[in-house]
């Protein structure tokens, strides 16, 4: 645990300044490390973040209340993570209040999953402010990033005709793409990461759902059918 001095409160401020994003969260208290963990699970499955503690909604300082709540953020790190993160912690003393920044790292060990009250484990995203269960995509694609650095996939008329649909409709949901195409679900899933992975189609989150679309129209044209793709991972 490091404590700052005080002079060095205008950092804090910058950053309460930037408000919740993709990178930071705010906290007004935690009462609960379980649902902390879920916070975690989400930067460390997307590029890593920043809980700042003792600071509500709208920016404002509470500070915070106890010692309890640094230990609860230890406990959801190492007891309700798997697998177990590790995390830096610094207090800040601005305008009298304890600020405590907790700083996640991007996990190497991806998915990393939050165990619910049941038990469960879980692994969420982070997607702008909000923290989002990951779909059986992610999942694939993390999978498939711990594997063999040579990827093949045969470009067979059924992928075609997966593209080909994206590209007519400008972006579907899974539900969607299973309906049009009547490819089983696993498959459907496991062939989307692929094309995520390989550049070919995009994902974004709107009105509480996940959508795909085609990263460049263009690459439509790339390719013929039953022709094998070869993406070497950087």
């Amino acid at each position: 645990m490091r404590m700052r001095p005080p002079a060095d409160e205008t950092y804090i401020l910058q950053r309460i300044a930037e408000g919740e994003h993709v990178r930071q969260d705010f906290k007004f208290a935690i009462s609960d490390a379980r649902k902390i963990a879920k916070s975690l699970s989400a930067f460390a499955n997307t590029g890593g973040g920043r809980l700042l503690v003792g600071v509500k909604d709208n920016g404002q300082i509470a500070g915070v209340r106890s010692e309890e709540e640094i230990y609860m953020v230890e406990a959801a790190a190492t007891v309700y993570c798997r697998p177990p993160l590790q995390l830096t912690h610094t207090i800040h003393k601005v305008k009298g209040k304890d600020v405590l920044e907790v700083c996640i790292p991007e996990s190497v060990q991806k998915p990393v999953r939050a165990v619910d009250e049941d038990g469960k484990a879980w692994a969420y995203v982070r997607i702008c402010d909000e923290n989002i269960l990951a779909t059986a995509i992610h999942l694939h694609i993390w999978r498939h990033n711990r594997q063999d650095t040579e990827v093949m996939m045969t470009y067979t008329e059924e992928e075609r005709r997966l593209l080909s649909l994206l590209g007519e409709h400008g972006r579907l949901t899974l539900n969607q793409c299973g309906r049009l195409t009547g490819m089983n679900r696993r498959v459907l899933c496991k062939l989307l990461a692929d094309f995520i992975r390989f550049g070919l189609v995009g994902q974004e989150f709107a009105d509480h759902r996940f959508y795909f679309q085609l990263s460049h129209t263009e690459q439509l044209n790339d390719y013929g059918t039953d022709q094998p793709i070869h993406r070497h991972r950087e």
